[in-house]
């Protein structure tokens, strides 16, 4: 079943930011993900919430989800982009009904 990252950004470096995003693509295609949504307009419908910079990512399943954000690839990717922007990054299973 597929698996799902979702991630609101708030960027405060944008030049190391923009860094970071050169290079994190390859190492999710590594782990089989694509890129769903990349920081794309948004509009509240509902509620209070108020992202700056969405990202949605579709792995195959949890598992390799969980493989990329663990990797030695990434984990020197987060460090990067932490130094870059506040994020907030939830990782979700898809819905197999």
């Amino acid at each position: 079943m597929a698996a799902y990252m979702i991630a609101n950004l708030n960027i405060f470096d944008q030049k190391t930011f923009d860094t970071y995003r050169a290079q994190v693509k390859p190492s999710i295609e590594k782990f089989g993900g694509r890129f769903l949504v990349r920081g794309g307009a948004h509009e509240r419908l509902e509620g209070t919430w108020t992202p700056t910079r969405l990202v949605l990512l579709e792995f195959p399943d949890m598992d390799a989800l969980k493989r990329w954000y663990a990797s030695a690839e990434y984990v020197a990717l987060i460090k990067l982009r932490q130094s870059a922007a506040f994020t907030d990054v939830v990782a979700v299973e898809g819905y197999a009904g």
